[in-house]
């Protein structure tokens, strides 16, 4: 650890108390990176969709797939948890644009299971493995009665995902952009934004643009809570994925305590870098 790096040293007391495990990896964009154990493997839960989603449109660039092209609803992919489509009978004809945003903004798994059936697990596990992301791996379609494993990752991996996309540079500067727009109409950020102070993020009543945006995806499951994602600020975007295991605590509520520490230690990276007008580090 670089001795200069205080707030290296100050995430790392933040989370002596912590009952768990945290694993950090933070990218100012311009020449500094924050990483505690991040390499270090993690259940992925739902951030495995957006690696589902970064190989829908590799194989849209190839020709292989289509937005526009319709999808069934089948009963073989309904399954419990999070999302809208469990709610709705099967026999349902989507667009693959539709199936996609829903996977992402409401982390439906039905929508999981049905994009997981029209791309193929090995495509996509093939597609992850061209990306780079040489510590990641979806084990198998969402069925908690089936399987105890979605997937495995790593908050370096998780990142190198949010970085490329913000720079243009994943699968293709267009493709890049839709995606990114996806991600930012995701719910579920609590993690990255729940101590971020209100007035950069509520536009509500005065019908301007936010001040801080959030492009993200985040995942829970009773062994991790993880989030993920790009930050937009006024003096430009930074990229933040934090993944928790081990902790004593399998219930799911607004004030887990990884969601807690989680959101402390983004609100220290946040405080950083709008006092440094951009870095983490002078």
């Amino acid at each position: 650890m670089d001795e200069r790096l205080t707030l290296e040293k100050r995430i790392r007391a933040e989370l002596a108390s912590y009952d768990g495990t945290m694993a950090l990896y933070a990218d100012d964009l311009k020449g500094t990176i924050i990483s505690i154990d991040a390499e270090e493997k993690f259940e992925t839960a739902s951030t495995i969709k957006t690696y589902i989603l970064a190989c829908l449109f590799d194989e849209i660039e190839k020709g292989n797939a289509s937005l526009s092209e319709l999808i069934k609803y089948e009963e073989k992919h309904l399954v419990v948890g999070s999302g809208v489509l469990r709610s709705l009978d099967p026999g349902l004809s989507l667009r693959v644009k539709d199936v996609a945003t829903l996977m992402i903004i409401v982390s439906d798994n039905v929508a999981t299971n049905i994009m997981i059936d029209y791309l193929g697990l090995q495509t996509i596990n093939d597609c992850i493995q061209k990306l780079g992301c040489k510590d990641t791996i979806l084990h198998n379609p969402i069925s908690f009665e089936m399987y105890e494993k979605l997937g495995t990752s790593t908050p370096k991996d998780y990142a190198s995902i949010f970085t490329r996309l913000v720079q243009g540079k994943l699968i293709s500067p267009q493709a890049d952009a839709q995606m990114l727009e996806i991600f930012k109409m995701q719910h579920y950020n609590s993690m990255l934004i729940g101590d971020f102070p209100p007035y950069y993020m509520d536009s509500e009543d005065t019908g301007e643009e936010e001040l801080i945006q959030v492009a993200s995806k985040s995942g829970s499951m009773d062994e991790c809570r993880n989030d993920g994602g790009v930050i937009y600020t006024p003096y430009g975007p930074y990229v933040l994925v934090m993944m928790h295991k081990n902790f004593s605590d399998s219930l799911y509520y607004d004030g887990h305590p990884a969601l807690l520490f989680g959101a402390r230690v983004s609100r220290m990276l946040l405080d950083q870098y709008l006092a440094l007008e951009g870095r983490f580090r002078l």
